[in-house]
């Protein structure tokens, strides 16, 4: 039952995010045929400082017991970023399963709730990109280099943009 209702919830939030003109740079689709799992490109404003003009591929898993549970954001695109684990999972606190964090780094209100949706993931996604929280590395190299050497972390932000985008 709680999969049936999930599977509606997401089959009218993915059209309408595929039909909402105010949410530039997001495109989304199903990989197959399946409700569960999406594609989603990210195409990042060149006002981002390190990741402008990026093209990012990524995939959103969402659980049988959506929107109770968080999906899972894995890139699909090469990213070099913080809050990015080398495997492409995205480590956020909105992505986080709702409880009290055993770390006290989170508060509950900062994890996943079901209010969020696809769109506040992906926005969040696009706000993290700017803005690393490095106290909490998912990639502690990236977060060295954020912190220790700044023309560094462009370097190797700027060559994943250009993968990105096939130039390399």
């Amino acid at each position: 039952m709680a999969s049936s209702a999930a599977s509606g919830l997401l089959s009218r939030q993915l059209k309408l995010m595929q039909s909402d003109k105010d949410i530039p740079g997001i495109s989304c689709g199903l990989i197959g045929n399946n409700v569960f799992e999406w594609e989603v490109m990210l195409m990042i404003s060149d006002d981002c400082k390190y990741y402008g003009g990026g093209f990012y591929r990524a995939h959103l898993i969402f659980p049988p017991e959506y929107p109770h549970l968080p999906p899972k954001m894995t890139f699909q695109t090469p990213i070099f970023h913080p809050n990015v684990y080398p495997s492409g999972d995205v480590c956020i606190s909105i992505l986080h399963a709702p409880a009290n964090d055993p770390y006290g780094y989170e508060s509950a209100s900062e994890r996943w709730s079901p209010v969020q949706t696809p769109e506040t993931i992906l926005l969040s996604v696009i706000s993290m990109l700017s803005s690393p929280n490095d106290e909490s590395p998912a990639n502690v190299e990236a977060a060295r280099l954020w912190r220790e050497d700044t023309k560094e972390f462009r370097k190797r932000c700027r060559a994943n943009v250009r993968a990105s985008l096939g130039e390399e």
